[in-house]
C-alpha cells in the first residue's frame, strides 16, 4: 500500500492554488507545508484527508515527464464536482467523467491536466 507520493512543480505557488481548488470536491486539504529550509531543499505542500498528508509536490523545477496521479471519489457525483473545480482553477480537460469501460464496467473517471501538464484523474468504482 502506498503511504504517500509526491512530484515536483515549476511554480509552486500556481500549483498550491490549483490543487487547494481542484482537490476541496475530494475532500483533500493542504495539511502540512514544509520550507525549503527545513527540508534543506525545497519548499513542499502536503494534501490529505484527516490530517494524513499522502499528496505532495515540491518547488523542485519542472520534471521532463508528466505524472499521471488518479484519486478515488466515494461516489460519481463526487468525480463531477472535482472535474468542475479544476476546470474552474485553470486545469486542461484530458477527458471529462464518464464510464470507461475498458477498465471495468464500473469505471468512471474525469482526468485534468494540471498547469505544469500532469494527468490528476479523479475516479469511482461502484456502480451508481
Amino acid at each position: 500500500m502506498i503511504d504517500h507520493l509526491g512530484f515536483s512543480v515549476s511554480d509552486y505557488e500556481r500549483a498550491k492554488a490549483f490543487y487547494t481548488k481542484a482537490l476541496a470536491p475530494l475532500g483533500y486539504g493542504l495539511i502540512m507545508e514544509v520550507t525549503a529550509e527545513q527540508t534543506g531543499h525545497a519548499a513542499a505542500a502536503g494534501f490529505g484527508t484527516e490530517g494524513k498528508p499522502d499528496f505532495w509536490f515540491g518547488d523542485e523545477g519542472a520534471m521532463n515527464k508528466p505524472v499521471h496521479i488518479a484519486i478515488r471519489a466515494d461516489n460519481r457525483a463526487t468525480v463531477d464536482a472535482f472535474y468542475k473545480a479544476a476546470i474552474a482553477a485553470g486545469g486542461r480537460d484530458n477527458g471529462p467523467p464518464g464510464i470507461r469501460p475498458h477498465y471495468h464496467a464500473n469505471y468512471y473517471g474525469a482526468f485534468v491536466l494540471d498547469p505544469e501538464g500532469h494527468n490528476i484523474e479523479a475516479v469511482c468504482h461502484t456502480p451508481e
